[in-house]
């Protein structure tokens, strides 16, 4: 086996371009983080995920209604929702009330359905 094989001495060449450019480089960060960015993002995950829970209601609530009888669907069902599968501690039924209107408004639910999103 020859001592200084060119493969072994290429692979340990790049290591030490790689090391080398992690010192020079330190870890920046190339956009750094935004309170702004981050707490738009919270807000934008919030709306949706009460929009979702809002959708999800609305299904079980026609999933449990009986052939012929009208759906209700609630804000605190809602609410409920938005705790179990969004784990959200409390939810203010203004909020809740919103986004159960317009997915409400958006499945033409007028024909079939009845909410106290309204009141």
């Amino acid at each position: 086996m020859r001592p200084h094989a060119p493969g072994g001495l290429l692979f340990v060449a790049l290591g030490l371009i790689l090391v080398a450019a992690g010192y020079v480089w330190r870890g920046r960060v190339l956009r750094p983080l935004s309170a702004k960015r981050a707490q738009a993002a919270v807000i934008r995950d919030r709306s949706r995920n009460l929009l979702r829970s809002a959708d999800m209601a609305i299904a079980g609530a026609r999933r449990r209604a009986a052939h012929g009888e009208p759906v209700i669907v609630t804000v605190g069902d809602v609410t409920r929702v938005a705790r179990q599968h969004y784990g959200y501690l409390f939810v203010e039924r203004e909020e809740a009330a919103a986004a159960l209107r317009q997915r409400y408004e958006a499945a033409d639910c007028w024909v079939d359905s009845m909410t106290d999103a309204f009141n």
